[in-house]
């Protein structure tokens, strides 16, 4: 038996951090939602206990280092599972971008595997696993758009954004969440009206939405690429509604209401930059 599962990219359309936490994370609040630009995962049962992950990127490791595997493992030793699994991973998402590629995965994993396995697991409880790889992982296991709280445990589904045009670029280099995370000063950043955003977006209100937006880690990842402000002053340029960078960085993701303006705002982008992607929201 083989089972395709699509691992959709996400975007962060707020950004909060409140403080550092006793544990050493930091309390979130964010607001992400999915767009049409998908990793694919092929999965088949082995008849041998082992776990075997195969991807197109000869960079990433298919060891327990991989997101993919460790899902694998997680859902073999808690459910005693002797089968084994084959998985390989079509990446179309950029790697350590801000866009949630190796969450998704993750997430895409659990959800396959679960039904590869008929475990029964409801996606709270896959959510909850996803939760001992990743903080993102619980809400790629959902999707769609949600609010975010804790370090990433809350998840909240709210209406899908208003449908629009993504324009995704990402520049060459990449950032580590967690180097932008240990240089951050909670007291410094611009905090964000992430609760007026979910309004905005409960009533569906476009033009709210966007006054809304923002991102505290934006400044942080700036000040070290001064590239992600040049590409969002591009985008207003050529007529995206709103600009901002998604998750820790690099990658900046523009608005466009309507095709033909995200058409240029694509084109405009091309030269700049080497990976330019125009997509939809997914709802």
């Amino acid at each position: 038996m083989e089972l395709i599962e699509k691992a959709p990219a996400k975007i962060n359309l707020g950004l909060d951090v409140l403080y550092k936490r006793p544990d050493g994370y930091h309390e979130l609040e964010m607001v992400m939602s999915s767009v049409d630009l998908a990793d694919h995962l092929i999965f088949e049962e082995l008849p041998e206990d082992q776990i075997v992950v195969e991807t197109n990127k000869a960079f990433l490791p298919v060891d327990q280092r991989n997101n993919v595997y460790q899902a694998a493992l997680l859902l073999k030793n808690k459910f005693n599972i002797k089968k084994g699994v084959k998985i390989v991973v079509q990446k179309n998402i950029p790697v350590a971008a801000g866009l949630g590629g190796g969450s998704t995965d993750c997430a895409a994993a659990l959800r396959g595997i679960n039904q590869l396995w008929d475990l029964g697991c409801s996606l709270e409880e896959l959510a909850a696993i996803g939760l001992e790889v990743g903080t993102d992982v619980p809400y790629c296991v959902y999707g769609n758009t949600a609010f975010i709280g804790g370090k990433g445990e809350e998840v909240k589904l709210i209406p899908s954004m208003p449908q629009c045009w993504v324009i995704l670029v990402k520049p060459r280099m990449s950032v580590s969440t967690r180097t932008v995370f240990r240089d951050l000063d909670t007291q410094a950043i611009q905090h964000q009206d992430v609760a007026g955003l979910v309004e905005a977006i409960q009533q569906q209100d476009y033009q709210q939405m966007i006054q809304k937006m923002g991102n505290s880690l934006e400044d942080v990842t700036g000040k070290r690429h001064p590239v992600i402000h040049q590409i969002k002053e591009r985008m207003i340029k050529y007529g995206a509604d709103v600009a901002l960078m998604s998750g820790s960085g690099p990658t900046v993701f523009g608005l466009c209401q309507h095709y033909s303006r995200a058409q240029r705002v694509y084109n405009g982008l091309k030269g700049f930059c080497d990976e330019v992607y125009l997509v939809r929201t997914l709802r």
